[in-house]
């Protein structure tokens, strides 16, 4: 199966450093048909091609940017998340290095959809690297009057100013992140006030990740390849993260609908060495897991629900024999007890103790009472913690529960009295 190119298309076609070589492939043609448009209509276009974001929420981003943009306040603003903190996830950080001219020309369009006067991109403090090469997008979009004042002879002024985080997972939360930009810690607070009434500054701010933005210029100039691919729910591509114990680990497009063992073992290359695989992530640490019964059912939308599973940031990490199900969970656990930001108690206290019954079921001495606390803490943690992080923490826990039981079961003892 070939890699498809829709959203990468512009992979290796043109010289990252120069706008002049992004615009002699059609680069910022789509912001020409942007401006031409009311914002209504360009949120109409990524509506109809159904856009769900992709940063792991899913929600639909025409909807999003129609909503934002019908908040009647003053200094919108645009958030660009390229904190991209989710294990196994790393599709963003191709975008950026690969077509940074992209992602320049789809927040510009963001900000005309949703009038917006300034965009924040907050980048991951791990991909600090890609900072020059961002800084240099943005300078050249400016003199070639893609940014600043009058864009375009439409009178409309807007800038885009970037912010590196300082490697916090939590971060990639939205009310988190704009604390983080505002100078604040990075904890998340209580909605509402929503933030396309009250985020940035107090602003109107609409915030979408890398991949979600980076769409938008494509379906603008022709959206015909993608509406004809994926499924009647899941239409188009997506990019996603195949990592773990695969032969070829890496960032791929694929056509929504693919079965399960067409990304593992075509595109990925088959675990290694022939083994069997003992388990399969969806999504990021936050994401579910599964069991090579899996590997018949579509990537798409419907199919994942329908399977109790999400897809997520889309990444796909894949577990083989040589880790056991307890181990797995207890690494997660491990990431997510160091990440919590501690400040409600369900999910600081929750996780802790998530993390002592695993380690007890890990050495065989765990209790049926054990079993039972530790059910009530996953199923009581996404229902009370205050952002998505204690919310999604204990999703892999709870879809083990259900797939490998076996593991949690405590063994009786053969002894008489």
């Amino acid at each position: 199966m070939e890699n498809i190119k829709y959203i990468t298309e512009n992979f290796g076609k043109y010289d990252i450093s120069s706008i002049d070589s992004y615009m002699s492939i059609g680069g910022f043609e789509a912001l020409r048909k942007a401006v031409a448009m009311d914002g209504d209509a360009v949120a109409a276009v990524l509506s109809e091609a159904k856009i769900k974001g992709r940063g792991g929420a899913e929600y639909p981003m025409g909807r999003k940017w129609s909503q934002a943009r019908a908040v009647k306040r003053p200094h919108h603003c645009v958030v660009c998340n390229a904190d991209e903190g989710e294990t196994c996830t790393f599709k963003d950080r191709e975008l950026i290095k690969n077509d940074p001219f992209n992602l320049i020309e789809a927040i510009i369009i963001a900000g005309w959809t949703v009038n917006a006067e300034d965009a924040y991109i907050y980048l991951r403090a791990e991909y600090a690297y890609l900072r020059p090469r961002i800084i240099n997008a943005i300078q050249q979009a400016e003199e070639h009057g893609f940014l600043g004042k009058n864009i375009l002879d439409t009178g409309w002024s807007y800038n885009i100013h970037l912010y590196s985080g300082a490697g916090a997972y939590v971060c990639g939360e939205g009310t988190a992140l704009i604390r983080s930009i505002e100078g604040k810690a990075g904890r998340p607070r209580m909605k509402p006030p929503f933030m396309k009434q009250s985020g940035l500054f107090a602003r109107p701010t609409c915030i979408n990740n890398v991949e979600s933005l980076s769409i938008v210029p494509h379906l603008l100039r022709n959206a015909l390849p993608y509406m004809q691919a994926g499924t009647k729910e899941s239409v188009g591509t997506k990019l996603i993260s195949v990592g773990g114990n695969v032969n070829k680990p890496g960032v791929y497009e694929i056509p929504f609908g693919i079965s399960i063992r067409d990304i593992i073992y075509d595109l990925a290359g088959g675990v290694q060495e022939g083994r069997n695989i003992r388990l399969v992530q969806f999504g990021g640490a936050s994401g579910k897991i599964s069991d090579d019964r899996i590997l018949d059912v579509p990537y798409s939308y419907e199919s994942f629900t329908a399977n109790n599973l999400i897809i997520g940031s889309g990444s796909v990490l894949v577990i083989d024999e040589r880790t056991s199900v307890i181990d797995f969970l207890r690494y997660t656990q491990d990431f997510f007890l160091h990440e919590s930001c501690g400040q409600c108690t369900p999910c600081r206290e929750g996780n802790r103790h998530i993390r002592i019954f695993l380690e007890k079921i890990k050495n065989g001495i765990h209790t049926d009472e054990d079993i039972r606390t530790m059910k009530t803490f996953a199923t009581v943690m996404p229902m009370s913690s205050l952002c998505g992080l204690g919310e999604t923490a204990q999703n892999a826990l709870k879809s083990a529960f259900t797939i490998f039981p076996e593991v949690f079961t405590v063994k009786k003892s053969a002894g008489g009295i």
